[in-house]
């Protein structure tokens, strides 16, 4: 049953239309992500969903008692209220679960790295109100959940929480996300907004593709059919056709049909290739740099030096100080003791995390010739700001419009030619996902690969990280930074040996594993015949007829446990240190608990199998 149905949806902003006659719906339990290039207006249509925009012909039919929750890019704030004050503002809880919500909420605020509930709105960053805004939209209980850009402010290990929850939470889902890590661990369905059309596909991310690939080759060859019929009907007009009777006329008709037809050539892809400056020999170098803010250490001399080519990924948690570094390397900011050696021929390009800076009353060409009216491409090649512009997915027609009339993401894109425009050999980049679509990003992925410069970036995109880096500096707290080569994936197993080597008590802590499908016992150690227990007799060990007589006062053991933590939570005021504490106790106990509910059913359905065969 769909909880929801769009039928012949359109929308326009001015002369431009964004969407036409658009008609699908949302079943019970889909997850859907929602893609497609800047500026087509996938945000727009979220708006139409939730009902804070009306389309201009079409209608959105939502079931009876179906609750609707939705998180805007640009979520609405009461600068004067608390966090928690916020967090409710549209969801009052009852008197009677009161406590409840409020337990949950600063459940939900700790995991996404807010910690003070009494703090006032107003004090906050842009990243930490929209995390404050993401926890208000989770605690909605609605049955339909409508999420635009849910991943941009938050770490990595915040988005690997967030995609739990999302995957345990009941009710259907709409999002649109640049993270391909998210959507193919989250999603069921992916619809795909392109020239005003909506193209539905069954799977995650990965199977989106295969299926787009497979259209595109469909349509390819329609096409390569529809051209060679045109050639032969264009044989038959240029003979000379004479239109008298009807068998002629008819075929005439079919010609001019048939040219007609011709599909709109719309490149969906954004062609970079952008020369940059030569780079000499020395390129950066730091040396012993430290940096501290209002007596917090955020960077301890760390040193370290950039080679020609190198690509660095830079990850840690919010504020923890991946910005500054930045800054540093640029040259904008200066360490509080060190040295930074920069080379003589080295030309900084960076790409912030804010686009503030940009004149919001110039024209789109008029801001790219600020920066350069030409360009030499990578084979040697002038280029002009304007055919820039149209490699950018910016045509003609919207090259004279106001940067202010842009949407968020062609504001991004914008933003980035203009940072290439300057031909840069030193790249920083710092959160270059945020807002930009899955199409530009992958472009950027490949112009980097060719780069001929140094690339540093700051990102908690993984996908991105995996493709990008061949080093990781991570951040940690007292302001050390930590080394690994490889990308994010393998820093992910490098972090973790490295972590074990360093705890003097890795050698009494059982690796992890999950009894369901290891035959392991309650502690998640493996049996040593779990690889064989298919095919043993069909009975219960001594150690399983244990388990089995145990588990149920185990899982209400650990239940209980949770409960208190959670309590302690609730009351933890804004004691920081003691809500990181108790967040990776729930988070441990949680855990522990899907192991067991795991082991449970396993020795339920081995019991039931017994009970059969006596």
């Amino acid at each position: 049953m769909n909880l929801l149905s769009a039928e012949n949806l359109t929308k326009s902003y001015g002369l431009k239309t964004l969407f036409s006659n658009l008609s699908f719906g949302i079943a019970e339990g889909e997850k859907i992500g929602l893609i497609g290039i800047n500026g087509t207006g996938k945000s727009t249509l979220l708006k139409v969903l939730a009902g804070v925009e009306h389309p201009d012909q079409g209608e959105v039919i939502i079931g009876n008692a179906v609750r609707v929750a939705y998180l805007p890019q640009n979520p609405d704030f009461d600068d004067e209220a608390t966090v928690l004050e916020q967090i409710f503002k549209n969801n009052e809880p009852s008197g009677t679960n009161t406590w409840q919500a409020e337990s949950e909420a600063k459940t939900i605020l700790t995991r996404l790295g807010i910690y003070d509930f009494d703090a006032i709105i107003g004090t906050l960053s842009g990243g930490q109100r929209k995390r404050v805004a993401l926890a208000g939209a989770l605690l909605d209980p609605a049955d339909l959940l409508i999420l635009d850009e849910p991943t941009n402010h938050i770490d990595n290990e915040t988005v690997a929480w967030l995609e739990q929850y999302l995957n345990r939470r009941r009710g259907a889902l709409v999002m649109i996300t640049h993270d391909r890590y998210f959507l193919d661990r989250v999603v069921n369905r992916i619809i795909e907004l392109e020239n005003g059309r909506l193209y539905s596909y069954p799977g995650n991310y990965s199977k989106y593709l295969e299926l787009k690939l497979e259209r595109h080759q469909q349509e390819r060859s329609a096409e390569l059919k529809r051209l060679n019929i045109l050639r032969n009907e264009l044989k038959w007009i240029k003979r000379g056709a004479r239109a008298r009777t009807t068998k002629q006329k008819a075929r005439i008709d079919r010609f001019e049909r048939l040219r007609d037809e011709a599909p709109v050539i719309k490149s969906d892809k954004m062609e970079v290739s952008v020369g940059a400056a030569r780079l000499g020999k020395k390129v950066v170098a730091l040396e012993g740099i430290s940096k501290s803010f209002s007596g917090v250490k955020f960077i301890d001399n760390f040193s370290y030096t950039f080679l020609r080519d190198a690509r660095v990924g830079v990850i840690g948690p919010n504020g923890i100080g991946k910005s500054t570094l930045l800054k540093i390397i640029a040259g904008s900011l200066e360490p509080d003791s060190g040295l930074v050696d920069r080379g003589p021929t080295v030309r900084v390009g960076v790409f912030s995390q804010e686009t503030r800076e940009m004149d919001q009353s110039l024209r789109v060409i008029q801001y790219i010739r600020e920066q350069a009216e030409y360009i030499t491409t990578a084979d040697g090649k002038l280029i002009s700001a304007a055919q820039m512009l149209e490699r950018f997915l910016f045509p003609p027609e919207l090259q004279w419009t106001p940067v202010e009339k842009l949407s968020g993401g062609e504001k991004r894109r914008l933003y980035l030619l203009r940072v290439l425009m300057g031909s840069p050999n030193v790249l920083l980049l710092d959160e270059p996902t945020n807002d930009l679509d899955i199409e530009t990003l992958t472009i950027l992925e490949d112009y980097l690969d060719d780069f001929p410069g140094v690339v540093v970036v700051v990102s908690h995109d993984r996908y991105f990280l995996d493709r990008v880096a061949n080093e990781i500096l991570d951040f940690t707290a007292g302001g050390r930074i930590m080394h690994y080569l490889g990308n994010y994936s393998d820093y992910l197993v490098l972090a973790k040996t490295r972590l074990t080597e360093d705890d003097p008590a890795r050698d009494k802590v059982p690796e992890k594993k999950t009894p369901g499908r290891t035959g392991g016992d309650i502690s998640g150690k493996p049996s040593e015949n779990a690889a064989k227990w298919k095919s043993r007799p069909l009975k219960f060990s001594f150690k399983e007829e244990r388990e089995f007589e145990q588990i149920d006062d185990i899982i209400s053991g650990v239940e209980e446990e949770l409960r208190v933590v959670k309590d302690k939570i609730n009351h933890a005021g804004s004691d920081y240190v003691l809500l990181q504490e108790l967040a990776g106790q729930q988070q441990r106990l949680e855990e522990r608990l899907d192991d067991l509910l795991e082991r449970w059913a396993y020795l339920n359905e081995l019991a039931e199998e017994i009970q059969r065969h006596k």
